[in-house]
């Protein structure tokens, strides 16, 4: 097949071997992928960011994945697990600072003393909030009967990253045993889809072993799972975990951020109307990397309003940004950075993901 630019991406339907080649593309028609993922963008979902304050409430966790800085078997973990009210002091930040949406994340637990916690500070931020803040929650794989208590509880957004849609590679990233099922965890997807939850997923890029026919079809999982939001990273290697032993088998990291952004604006093509998220990790290879992906077609950004002293034990890899910063500063900086990306803020909006509106509008 003679692949062209222009042709490619004058399509609204793409194959695996047309994805293949936009995210190879260099120079000028790389340029053109990106101008055209802005215009998508912008025509579609407009060019406005919206916050989810991130509260990352326990880095205490049950699985074991071989990329995690907080994985179980990771002994010099410093854990904690935030109190209540500690919780709740956060999401008031986010609602005085008119942030609109929180999401609640920690390390992978079921168990009813987990459950309870979450269904409580779903309950309580609703209440304090007088219903008007907006929550995505990001804490694993549970049941059925869990996902659908959580949402009635007030949680409309769940995230779930799949990793990689490549069985066999999922498997050189997790243990192969029961705690780490890659059918369990698309299952869990699905589970999330028919509780009434707009259901957000996501990979890691640059990962060993991981070819750009592996990330093509990360992306067209995507759309045939018809996700409503993703948020999806360069892979950044932590030294306390075992994946660490591969380094030497990674692409730089300049590499694994093109890639990354690439990735970011291929789907905005593929996906005009979902929510994309400015990974944190970009900014680790790059100072003003979520800025670069809020050009390339991200809409979405999550800052930190964990407190300050416990956001240093909740690594998943290294040289994580923003681990010192008070929330408030994070919050100025943000805002002069996504402006000069050329966005506005949607203040005060759940910024919720117009594909799953107009899913729900069409049934």
């Amino acid at each position: 097949m003679n692949l062209n630019i222009d042709n490619i991406l004058n399509k609204s339907v793409l194959t695996q071997q047309e994805i293949v080649y936009l995210l190879k593309t260099q120079d000028e028609e790389r340029q053109l992928l990106f101008k055209k993922a802005a215009e998508v963008k912008k025509n579609t979902v407009g060019n406005i960011t919206y916050y989810r304050g991130l509260i990352e409430f326990s880095n205490k966790c049950e699985k074991n994945c071989f990329y995690c800085g907080i994985r179980g078997g990771n002994k010099n973990t410093v854990r904690y697990e935030l109190e209540e009210n500690e919780i709740l002091d956060a999401v008031k930040f986010a609602h005085k600072s008119n942030y609109a949406s929180v999401v609640f994340q920690a390390g992978e637990r079921s168990g009813k003393n987990f459950v309870d916690k979450v269904s409580s500070i779903l309950l309580k931020s609703k209440e304090l909030t007088n219903n008007e803040i907006g929550i995505t929650l990001s804490v694993g794989e549970q049941t059925r009967e869990v996902y659908q208590h959580w949402h009635n509880c007030g949680a409309h957004r769940y995230l779930l990253r799949i990793e990689s849609t490549n069985k066999e590679l999922y498997y050189k990233i997790h243990p192969q045993n029961a705690e780490h099922d890659f059918d369990t965890r698309m299952n869990a997807l699905y589970l999330l889809k028919e509780c009434g939850y707009q259901v957000g997923t996501g990979v890691m890029i640059g990962l060993p072993d991981q070819t750009p026919e592996d990330l093509a079809n990360d992306l067209l999982f995507f759309k045939d799972f018809d996700v409503d939001m993703v948020g999806m990273g360069p892979y950044i290697e932590h030294s306390e975990t075992p994946l660490y032993e591969r380094r030497n088998d990674l692409l730089p990291l300049k590499e694994r951020f093109d890639l990354a952004l690439k990735m970011i604006a291929i789907l905005r093509i593929m996906m005009p109307d979902i929510n994309i998220a400015a990974a944190t990790a970009l900014q680790s290879i790059d100072p003003i990397g979520r800025e670069k992906a809020i050009r390339a077609g991200a809409n979405v950004i999550m800052p930190n309003i964990t407190p300050t002293v416990n956001r240093k034990n909740y690594q998943l890899y290294e040289n994580k940004p923003c681990i010192d910063e008070a929330a408030e500063d994070c919050n100025n900086c943000l805002e002069v950075r996504i402006k000069l990306a050329g966005d506005e803020i949607g203040f005060g909006k759940w910024g919720d993901s117009k594909h799953f509106a107009n899913k729900t509008e069409s049934k």
